[in-house]
């Protein structure tokens, strides 16, 4: 299994058993409250979520190929073995989407990224990518994200839409100013923000 540095999420203990059993803990709370949310969503469970494994990483950059362009092909690849963690969502024994997750600090204060969402073309329309979503935002809030970011292209009207179901709302640059000051230069490098993309924040709830 790939293990995320700890230096990356400092409330893993070493124990790699203990980080996969929280994992497991989450997907279930997770599958439970899409059965039995008012979204119209049907939970496939077909579907299993788990940590990607090294051996995995040839599927992943097939799915990176199938859908990015090839300026953001190299990125996401690369990003693979970086820090962070990475999910998976797998059926018919075959990996059909993932999700890249990190955390990082502006100030002192503790925030989560979805870096990269992808779903095989197979998959999507399957709830593959909301499932991922979820999941992966989920586990950072409850950890210590006071929010998670998120970013896509303005014309990536499904990736808009599996946010904004999944809790993601449109923020600005004047709302971030307002949080983070000068400091928001800090947050635009740390979640790999290109130019012109829409950034949405999952904020905890009160």
């Amino acid at each position: 299994m790939y293990q995320p540095p700890v230096s990356s999420f400092p409330w893993l203990t070493s124990n790699r058993i203990s980080f996969n059993m929280r994992i497991r803990i989450l997907l279930v709370k997770w599958a439970w409250s899409v059965h039995k949310n008012d979204r119209g969503l049907k939970l496939n469970r077909d579907f299993a979520i788990r940590i990607s494994s090294q051996s995995e990483e040839g599927c992943l950059k097939e799915i990176i190929g199938l859908s990015f362009p090839r300026f953001f092909r190299f990125f996401a690849s690369r990003s693979l073995t970086s820090g962070g963690f990475v999910l998976v969502s797998e059926a018919e024994e075959r990996v059909v989407g993932f999700v890249k997750l990190i955390e990082f600090k502006v100030g002192s204060r503790l925030f989560g990224c979805v870096l990269w969402l992808a779903v095989h073309p197979d998959f999507r329309r399957r709830t593959v990518a909301i499932g991922l979503v979820e999941a992966g935002t989920g586990y950072l809030l409850k950890h210590g994200a006071g929010a998670v970011f998120a970013s896509t292209q303005r014309g990536n009207s499904g990736s808009l839409a599996t946010f904004r179901k999944a809790g993601f709302n449109r923020i600005g640059f004047m709302d971030l100013w307002r949080i983070f000051g000068w400091r928001v230069f800090s947050l635009y490098r740390d979640i790999w923000y290109a130019p012109g993309e829409i950034l949405l924040i999952c904020k905890k709830a009160k």
